[in-house]
């Protein structure tokens, strides 16, 4: 519940999620989307906020809080999920978990940009869903995977 994550909040968690989150907006800034091709994907403010209380959530059971985390980052795109990049939070810190962010294109944009990842000219930037999924996975046990759906 709420009440029980704010007795949970680590204030380095807190600056290293901020920091954590323009990464993976400059990430998306240079998606690679197609062959060859790269696009600027824009989070928009809702999503940012909900998946860095996401992930702060996720790594508050942790032993290094969200200094131990690895994040992948994949952008869904109709059945297809394509990689954007991997961010270690704290390089220094060995990680103890690994979170893998999918964050889903606009469907309301579908129709307009699916000419768009064939070979062409640069295009204008595209929005994400505020719909994602988180997995994580501990890197020091053998649980299963914990996958969120928001």
């Amino acid at each position: 519940s709420l009440p029980d994550l704010d007795l949970l909040r680590d204030p380095e968690d807190e600056l290293l999620s901020a920091r954590l989150m323009e990464a993976v907006q400059a990430r998306l800034g240079r998606a690679p989307l197609g062959a060859r091709r790269c696009s600027r994907l824009l989070m928009p403010a809702q999503l940012l906020a909900q998946v860095r209380t996401e992930l702060l959530r996720l790594a508050c059971s942790e032993p290094c809080g969200l200094r131990g985390a690895l994040l992948d980052l994949c952008v869904e795109r109709g059945k297809a999920c394509h990689d954007v990049g991997h961010i270690a939070v704290d390089p220094a810190v060995v990680p103890t978990f690994q979170l893998t962010l999918v964050l889903r294109l606009d469907s309301r944009l579908w129709p307009k940009i699916q000419g768009l990842f064939s070979s062409g000219p640069a295009f204008a930037p595209l929005k994400l869903s505020t719909g994602f999924r988180v997995i994580k996975k501990k890197l020091y046990s053998s649980e299963q995977l914990l996958v969120e759906e928001c």
